[in-house]
């Protein structure tokens, strides 16, 4: 009986244990997919005009949308979804932006996909 009893409470502390790691994979999966910004740190750093800077906010405000609409998603179509919104992204960007600011927002952009492990 005190072995069956130990083997239940076993079980069920494996359980709970379980759950809880996939609910802290769930949370840090969603925060992968933050993309929120800070604009006047990005205005400084692509020296943007203040029209730029209004521009680049709405279209990146889009972009976050989008991005936490991916976190939502299925595993299955995650990455045609991710590529269509980087896309999507960078045709507004790049229309708001001259050579040199769109090929420094590209860096940054790259980098901060890496970072978060969205490069997979």
């Amino acid at each position: 009986m005190k072995r069956m009893i130990m083997t239940v409470v076993a079980m069920l502390s494996l359980t709970t244990t379980f759950a809880e790691d996939e609910k802290l994979n769930n949370v840090s999966n969603v925060n992968a997919y933050d993309m929120s910004v800070n604009y006047g740190s990005l205005a400084r750093s692509l020296n943007l005009t203040k029209d730029q800077t209004e521009a680049i906010e709405d279209a990146h405000e889009a972009f976050c949308v989008d991005m936490m609409s991916i976190a939502a998603a299925n595993e299955e179509s995650r990455k045609a979804m991710m590529k269509n919104a980087i896309d999507k992204n960078l045709r507004n960007v790049h229309y708001i932006l001259d050579f040199e600011q769109y090929r420094k927002y590209l860096r940054l952009l790259n980098a901060t996909i890496i970072n978060r492990g969205l490069n997979k």
